[in-house]
């Protein structure tokens, strides 16, 4: 009977704990990355999280909890389970280009992993989903705690692109944030070349790394920007979603990226 108390009150004691972590991160309305959104004539959120001080900003937090189609930031969790099942040995290795047309010319070649990723080369990565296959693909993904994506044998390689699999902003930061504190059950090494592919742009004063995706939501152009910026002294999480009706789409990779930087600006985090 003691025992089964003490053991109740841990219990009862852990999920205080976490009930109090969750009641301790705030959130923080930011209309001034609505107006940044504005003038960029898309809709959508952006979502940073200042860990150091548990808080959240965003203009929208309804959108940042929004389930919407990973697209290519599932290239992140792709990775990591290609490395840790051996279907890719390490960033060096190469896709061969058959020759045939693709969507964009930067794929129209031969590509190492670590271009692969960063060019976000849509059938070098299909070819990777097909070789896990769906059963360590579910495996995997339960593992990490990769929720919400929907696939069988018939979609295993586009269910990021298309279809139900949905991921909510605030989701996408806390999978970053598990990988970047070595929180996932994943070895060290993989960790370390996700860390380093992910790797977008380094200043003096910073580091920004992450990755970009653009999918179709209700038959809308959607893209991501998803990552962590490292300073001096700390790291911030964040998840950009960002909605284009209009067809020509030349800027749009652009917007995400300075829709983001300019957020970190409002915040005084990057100049």
């Amino acid at each position: 009977m003691r025992k089964a108390l003490i053991l109740l009150s841990l219990i009862v004691f852990a999920n205080g704990n976490i009930q109090a972590q969750i009641k301790n991160k705030q959130e923080v309305i930011k209309p001034e990355f609505g107006k940044i959104l504005d003038s960029l004539k898309v809709k959508g959120a952006v979502l940073i999280y200042d860990i150091k001080n548990k808080t959240y900003y965003s203009n929208d937090f309804s959108w940042t909890k929004k389930g919407i189609i990973p697209a290519s930031t599932f290239k992140i969790p792709n990775s990591i389970i290609a490395l840790e099942t051996g279907v890719v040995k390490n960033d060096s290795v190469i896709f061969k280009w058959n020759g045939e047309k693709r969507n964009f010319k930067k794929w129209e070649k031969d590509l190492t992993f670590k271009e692969a990723f960063r060019v976000s080369c849509v059938p070098c990565y299909q070819e990777v989903a097909r070789k896990i296959g769906v059963n360590r693909m579910k495996t995997y993904l339960k593992k990490l705690n990769y929720p919400r994506m929907v696939f069988d044998t018939l979609t295993i390689d586009n269910f990021w692109l298309q279809g139900k699999s949905k991921i909510s902003q605030m989701q996408q930061i806390d999978f970053l944030e598990r990988l970047y504190y070595s929180q996932l059950p994943i070895s060290k090494r993989t960790e370390n070349i996700l860390k380093d592919i992910m790797i977008i742009e380094k200043t003096e004063s910073y580091t920004l790394s992450g990755k970009p995706g653009w999918g179709m939501r209700n038959e809308i152009n959607n893209g991501w920007l998803v990552g962590y910026l490292e300073t001096n002294n700390t790291v911030y999480f964040f998840a950009t979603n960002v909605e284009k009706k209009e067809t020509n789409m030349d800027e749009f990779p652009a917007i995400r990226l300075n829709s983001t930087k300019e957020a970190f600006r409002k915040l005084k985090i990057i100049k």
